[in-house]
């Protein structure tokens, strides 16, 4: 297993895209070969034995080929570019039953290990940063022994792979992070702790946890400043509180940044569906009032915009981008970073040349 590279200098700021790469002239077959693919448990239940084995390799040759693509792709750009959210799918089946004695075959783990081990070095290399989201069933706060026991081995195998890429052991190495959130309010966050001291002290290590519109808003989730780092989601907080815009100088920002260690912390950003906002003005930040008196709900302004489309909004993100790191979850993906990347350039929040990555708490 490959080492954790030593701490480097603290990071410019950054901007990056989440898991899919979209071509801006729309080239189909850059897409696929960009994108990892997936196989379900059920076809590799069908082909069975050393089918099922090759099938898996044959994807698995695929989506880390991409990974190796995309990273190539935000290494061409400038620094304050370098940060990208890897697909969690980039190896299927990896927790299932199914799954598990396939990767234990030698073939498909030295396929794992060298393209991990490739693909961290290239990044380490390159200084970009590296993010995992689970998807929204990983839920560590669980009741339901089943549940967290999914969740356990979900947030062990996107630890394996920051392990595999030399980006895990201590706290957040070179600011790597898997992200999820809070779970259920049953459970709270006495139980969210519980799940967490479940966890591998590498996997602890990368464990972060954002606000949401509906279960944990962000003063639900301060009291885990103390044992996680929090990710602040601007949109989440604007539709959880009816239209607050958070300002760098909250003081709940300050508690959002130490909760980090040392390590520059990160955020996330979206804005409301340019189709349900047409008529809106695009330099002015959405109403979360107005809005709402025209009938639009908090179920229709929570869904991500395709594009960065308003500058209002591209501002305030570039005011904070003096303490945070930011991944765009628009869903034109790298597309939308450049809407957010003019805009912060025109504020003066990035620089036109930039170097360092992202430190290591002491």
């Amino acid at each position: 297993m490959p080492s954790v590279a030593p701490p480097i200098e603290p990071a410019t700021p950054r901007l990056g895209w989440c898991c899919q790469f979209i071509p801006p002239d729309g080239d189909a077959e850059t897409a696929r070969r960009m994108n990892p693919g997936t196989v379900t448990v059920a076809a590799l239940s069908r082909l069975g034995g050393a089918r099922a084995v090759e099938k898996l390799v044959e994807v698995l040759g695929r989506n880390l080929q991409a990974l190796h693509l995309q990273l190539a792709e935000v290494a061409r750009h400038p620094p304050y570019r370098r940060l990208l959210r890897v697909n969690s799918g980039l190896l299927p089946v990896y927790t299932h039953a199914v799954g598990r004695p396939i990767y234990a075959e030698t073939a498909v783990r030295e396929l794992v290990e060298k393209g991990l081990e490739h693909a961290g070095r290239k990044a380490r290399e390159a200084g970009i940063r590296i993010g995992l989201h689970p998807d929204q069933f990983c839920v560590l706060n669980s009741a339901n022994p089943a549940t967290l026991e999914n969740a356990v081995a979900e947030l062990e195998y996107h630890a394996d792979i920051l392990r595999l890429m030399g980006m895990a052991g201590g706290w957040h190495p070179l600011g790597a992070h898997v992200n999820i959130h809070g779970g259920g309010r049953g459970e709270g966050i006495a139980g969210f702790r519980r799940g967490l001291a479940r966890l591998s002290e590498d996997a602890r290590g990368l464990v972060t946890v954002e606000n949401d519109e509906t279960s944990f808003g962000l003063d639900d989730l301060l009291p885990l400043a103390d044992a996680v780092p929090i990710v602040l989601d601007l949109h989440h907080h604007w539709v959880r509180s009816e239209g607050e815009y958070l300002r760098p100088d909250d003081p709940r920002v300050a508690t959002v940044a130490a909760s980090w260690r040392g390590v520059r912390p990160l955020a996330h950003i979206s804005v409301s569906r340019e189709d349900l906002l047409a008529d809106w003005p695009d330099d002015r930040l959405p109403d979360f009032a107005a809005l709402a008196s025209k009938g639009l709900k908090a179920r229709d302004l929570r869904a991500h915009s395709r594009r960065m489309w308003n500058h209002a909004v591209n501002r305030l993100v570039a005011e904070h981008l003096a303490w945070a790191d930011f991944e765009v979850e628009a869903k034109a993906k790298n597309l939308a970073v450049e809407d957010l990347e003019r805009d912060a350039l025109l504020a003066g929040a990035l620089p036109a040349t930039a170097g360092g990555a992202v430190r290591q708490a002491p």
